[in-house]
């Protein structure tokens, strides 16, 4: 919200030399957050001037221009300015390219030594054959907008001014504005009303409101028919309360918008557009009621407020048809619809310039309806704004006799009789507040008069009561209609905190509880974080929101199982493309690297940890319970039982290679190896014994994808991600990948890990390489010979896989490193041999296998 100080200073006591610097800081006292100042970023000597003579000449380049002779001083005066250039008798010679005047028009002149937006500053200068002391300015070179095409004439301004008067006092060019940030529950500050009453609780000082002196006539039957018809109101709340409707006729809507409105309005931050829209937009900034005008003889039969039917469509005032959904509000007559209510016009009763009767149209819509429609149909207005944060139920007339009253007083015309004022006003919202609340919620001694003064200062209606049971004040406080946000004692609690003043809150700092810590969970989350940071892998962070095809790529081991997978659906979604919650972290994981790779990164080893939601029979609640109480148990059962399950996940994926090369050291590249590797890594850092074993996933590569598993239990997969997604994804060529159930591992971890003890006794090594078919995986071979060799057996390993010449077709050699030591002896080769050979039996038995 941008407040003009000239405006503002009509409703409060702001001093005559406060800066807009001066007037924040005072509103921050009441929490209304500073952004900007706003001026003209203008600089004299800018002033009003005569043209005496004009002299057309056109140049080589294919240019006219005009030789000027233009008097800048009152008849009988000198020249103050000085220096080259200079006319001491005030009659400047100036080169100017527009041709829209004419001898005797006054212009405005800037002089040497003023400066212009964008720094452009005004000196005497040599062009076109000619000495031009100065330049005849425009509206765009003076900041006010694009103008048309041509310089100002201020007699088509409404102005005749005296030749040598200031143009920034006189166009109101010399004030500035402070931009303050009002948050969502605040609506009543987007307004000068609202700043001005806030400015006062600020300071102390008195604040006159605006529409208290503005006398409404009473409602007749005289005025436009109106209808308030909304036969589907959303959360049971119709979607106009209030309509109060006014006609003016014999206006002039071409007459020009006066310089200290229009002065106003750009400081505000909108553009002047023609009399009847800045009416309608000085109107809403001073008292916070949006407003619309409709061409009257435009309109046929009544006007009736109501939801849109199926099918039915708008042409708006940007000149876009638009496709109306039915729970969108309108404004129609016997033509159909005129207007989306309380977002924009309809073009067809628009108001122009042959416009001689205006419909004031001032009402109050529901806020979610309004918020819903603009959203909708992407349409965020200065109007909506307001509507959607809550406007005044009972400024609504005063805003509809303002604008008609400013109608007759700058367009000419008289208003009609007729006043037309429908709806109903919502019941009354009435909040008990203890006196010794504000002092617990708060940390600072209030004493009830401070309470009570806040309550009234805001406009309030205050009553006050006592507790039966240990007779403690209760304050029984009614709302002013303009804070629809006051509904429960922690509103008040905040206001009288806020206008009392934050210093004097204590800064306490708050003391942990002792005895406290991380959950066991956590802890292992952290320490399996800082396992995979130290192996060399980036941690990232992306959005739970993923593409249908997304989740069904990696949310499910086969694709027929992906195909029902169930999944839920977000119902006000960032982007269509990716509405749902992800039921895998890999999409977002990969997402990102492909992000990375397409800027320039090769060597790439991710991953994240977060939260996937798996919906079960059961999604969301049928109802909201209302605030200010807590629902029962019932009703918080059912809320449960709609929460998602959301269990911990981890993703890694690499591509690239390991390291950076360099001399001596040749890079190796990343592969299936490398996400088992990571796996085996997190079980060893958790406690738990994750077995590997071959897999199928219709998201990764056939042959190149392991099952991981803990206890017999089935989490995660790790592997090569499948070559076609790889495509889709514009990703590098066997890039490899997992993910795995983290909140499982944990579940399987030993409450305490053991550390083992360090050897006393030396290991005896031994190898054996075994022939089996190639399509039996090594990992079940190697965990028959674990089983097989009994205690004696320290580690196994795969070293080495093998198929070519001195292997039989079909077959493949696995090589294993055995590790034997005895925990009170020294081991002998002997006993080493026999458990090898036991391990060698068993691998027989179970495989086939031959040792080799």
């Amino acid at each position: 919200m941008r407040i003009p100080l000239s405006w503002l200073r009509e409703y409060t006591q702001l001093p005559a030399d406060a800066t807009a610097e001066d007037l924040m800081a005072d509103l921050v006292k009441v929490g209304l957050e500073e952004e900007d100042v706003h001026t003209f970023e203008l600089t004299g000597p800018i002033v009003v001037g005569k043209v005496l003579e004009k002299t057309p000449e056109e140049h080589s380049n294919g240019k006219t221009i005009n030789w000027c002779r233009v008097q800048v001083v009152p008849d009988g005066q000198t020249q103050t300015l000085e220096g080259r250039g200079i006319d001491p008798s005030g009659v400047q010679g100036v080169v100017c390219g527009a041709h829209n005047f004419e001898v005797g028009d006054k212009v405005v002149v800037t002089l040497p030594g003023a400066e212009l937006p964008g720094g452009f500053n005004i000196s005497v200068r040599k062009t076109y054959g000619h000495t031009s002391a100065g330049m005849i300015a425009s509206e765009a070179e003076l900041g006010l907008g694009a103008g048309h095409d041509g310089i100002i004439v201020l007699s088509e301004w409404g102005l005749d001014p005296e030749i040598g008067t200031d143009v920034l006092d006189l166009l109101h060019l010399d004030d500035e504005a402070a931009e303050i940030n009002v948050t969502p529950d605040r609506g009543y500050v987007l307004s000068m009303r609202g700043v001005a009453r806030e400015y006062s609780h600020a300071t102390g000082t008195d604040f006159t409101d605006p529409a208290a002196g503005i006398e409404v006539p009473t409602p007749n039957d005289q005025g436009w028919p109106v209808r308030i018809e909304d036969e589907a109101p959303i959360h049971d709340t119709p979607g106009a309360s209030r309509f109060v409707a006014r006609r003016v006729n014999g206006i002039d809507a071409s007459a020009a918008t006066p310089t200290w409105m229009s002065a106003r309005l750009r400081l505000a931050g909108i553009r002047p557009l023609s009399l009847p829209v800045d009416i309608s937009n000085y109107v809403m900034l001073e008292l916070g009621q949006p407003l619309h005008f409709y061409d009257a003889d435009k309109l046929s039969g009544d006007i009736v407020v109501r939801r849109a039917h199926k099918g039915e469509t708008l042409e708006t005032l940007d000149g876009k048809t638009r496709k109306l959904h039915v729970e969108d509000l309108l404004i129609t007559d016997d033509s159909g619809p005129i207007g989306m209510a309380g977002v924009m016009g309809g073009l067809a009763t628009e108001v122009t310039d042959t416009t001689t009767s205006i419909l004031i149209e001032s009402a109050n819509f529901d806020a979610v309806s309004v918020s819903r429609t603009q959203r909708r149909h992407r349409l965020p207005s200065e109007a909506s704004k307001r509507n959607t944060r809550g406007v005044d139920w009972h400024i609504a007339d005063e805003a509809a006799q303002r604008a008609a009253e400013l109608l007759v007083e700058l367009a000419g015309g008289t208003i009609d009789e007729g006043v037309t004022d429908v709806g109903e006003q919502a019941p009354t919202t009435t909040v008990r507040l203890r006196a010794d609340y504000p002092s617990a919620v708060v940390g600072y001694d209030y004493t009830e008069e401070q309470i009570r003064q806040v309550l009234t200062d805001l406009g309030a209606y205050v009553s006050q009561q006592r507790d039966s049971t240990d007779g403690t004040p209760i304050f029984v406080v009614t709302p002013p209609s303009w804070r629809t946000d006051l509904q429960i004692p922690e509103d008040l609690v905040e206001e009288v905190a806020r206008i009392v003043g934050y210093s004097h809150i204590p800064a306490t700092l708050p003391v942990p509880p002792p005895g406290r810590g991380f959950t066991v969970h956590q802890r292992m989350r952290r320490q399996v974080a800082n396992a995979l940071a130290g192996a060399g892998l980036v941690e990232t962070l992306s959005y739970p929101f993923v593409s249908e095809a997304q989740n069904r790529a990696f949310g499910s081991a086969d694709e027929a199982s992906a195909a029902d997978q169930a999944m839920i659906k977000l119902a006000n979604p960032i982007s269509s493309e990716f509405g749902w919650l992800r039921t895998t972290i890999l999409p977002g994981l990969l997402d990102t690297l492909r992000r990375n790779v397409a800027r320039g990164f090769r060597d790439i080893a991710l991953y994240e940890s977060g939260r996937v939601f798996l919906p079960g029979a059961q999604t969301g609640s049928k109802t909201i319970p209302p605030l200010g109480q807590r629902p029962d148990d019932d009703v918080l059962a059912q809320i449960e039982a709609g929460i998602p399950d959301q269990p911990h996940r981890l993703a890694a994926v690499f591509t690239g290679h390991d390291s950076a090369p360099g001399p001596g050291h040749t890079p190796r590249e990343y592969d299936w190896q490398d996400p088992i590797g990571i796996a085996l890594d997190i079980a060893d850092v958790v406690g738990v014994d994750l077995r590997i074993r071959q897999g199928t996933h219709h998201g990764f590569h056939p042959g190149r994808v392991a099952e991981l598993v803990v206890e017999g239990q089935l989490v995660g997969y790790a592997g090569e991600v499948l070559p076609k997604l790889l495509e889709e994804w514009e990703l590098p060529a066997r890039t490899s990948a997992l993910e795995l159930d983290l909140d499982a591992i944990i579940a399987a971890a030993p409450d305490v890990v053991e550390a083992q003890p360090v050897a006393s006794y030396p290991a005896t090594f031994q190898d054996v390489a075994l022939v089996v078919d190639d399509h039996v995986v090594a990992a079940e071979v190697q965990q028959t010979l674990r089983a097989a060799a009994g205690e004696l057996l320290e580690d196994i390993g795969l070293f080495d896989v093998y198929a070519g010449a001195g292997i039989e077709e079909g077959k493949k050699s696995l090589a294993f490193n055995l590790r034997f030591r005895a925990a009170d002896r020294t081991l002998t080769a002997d006993e080493a041999s026999e458990a090898r050979l036991a391990a060698i039996a068993a691998a027989e038995t179970e495989h086939g296998a031959v040792l080799r």
